[in-house]
């Protein structure tokens, strides 16, 4: 009996778009990979420009798969520094000329620091930390909003460090806490508009922020990136009258 191939199933977020912050690599990249897959347009940002430009010629790949499938699925790459007002602004003067209400946002860009006691912990690190995962996530959200219609959606990548405290990592945690608060506010004040927003809590999970936090974390024991974006596909996949609020993925192994 000869086997039927699997009719492939059609993307369930075709034609949306979609910006993802950070993603030139690791969960920024793996997300951006399955809205791709979902037939997503997107627009990718990251401050590192080769591996952006790397990140792009992967998604253009796909891209290219889709259109043999009879679908669009363009790619925008464009670095921005998200914690530069000047550098957002032109980022968005972009997106308002593809004249199309942006349907996703995933603030996913952030940095960690290496670990030090509050007492050791430099000034310029601390102000580079709260400024790219808080005061960055303001101005990008605040950006977005001109561009968002009813039916969009905000994930915000925080970390379980934003409701927990890891010695050692002052302002990550900080950063993180008020980011979490900065989230809860944004939800309730959109609630109304029927725009979602969901803080996304990940515990340990296998990217290049560990070589900062933590080198020699026991990575075979993290989650993947890849996993991350599954979760948060599912997510996004719910009937537009229908959210979860947070979304807490852990290893099943629990806290490093």
């Amino acid at each position: 009996m000869t086997k039927r191939k699997p009719t492939p199933r059609e993307p369930m977020l075709s034609g949306r778009l979609a910006l993802i912050t950070g993603a030139n690599r690791g969960i920024g990249l793996a997300i951006a990979r399955a809205l791709a897959r979902e037939g997503c347009n997107l627009i990718v940002t990251g401050r590192d420009e080769r591996a952006l430009a790397r990140a792009r010629t992967e998604l253009d790949k796909l891209q290219s798969e889709k259109v043999r499938e009879k679908l669009n699925v363009p790619v925008l790459a464009q670095s921005c520094d998200v914690r530069s007002p000047d550098s957002v602004d032109y980022l968005f003067a972009l997106v308002r000329g593809l004249r199309k209400p942006l349907d996703i946002l995933i603030n996913n860009a952030g940095i960690g620091h290496p670990n030090r006691a509050v007492g050791e912990l430099p000034y310029p690190t601390w102000m580079e930390v709260v400024d790219t995962n808080l005061n960055g996530l303001f101005l990008m959200t605040q950006a977005a909003l001109a561009v968002m219609k009813r039916g969009s959606t905000i994930v915000n990548n925080l970390s379980i460090a934003a409701e927990r405290a890891f010695p050692g990592s002052a302002a990550y945690n900080a950063s993180k806490h008020g980011a979490l608060g900065f989230t809860n506010t944004l939800r309730e004040e959109l609630r109304p508009k029927g725009i979602r927003v969901i803080a996304l809590m990940l515990g340990a999970t296998d990217t290049a922020l560990w070589n900062t936090l933590w080198p020699e974390a026991p990575r075979r024991k993290m989650m993947s990136a890849e996993t991350v974006a599954h979760t948060v596909v599912n997510a996004l996949l719910l009937p537009e009258n229908t959210t979860v609020e947070k979304i807490v993925v852990m290893p099943s192994s629990g806290t490093l």
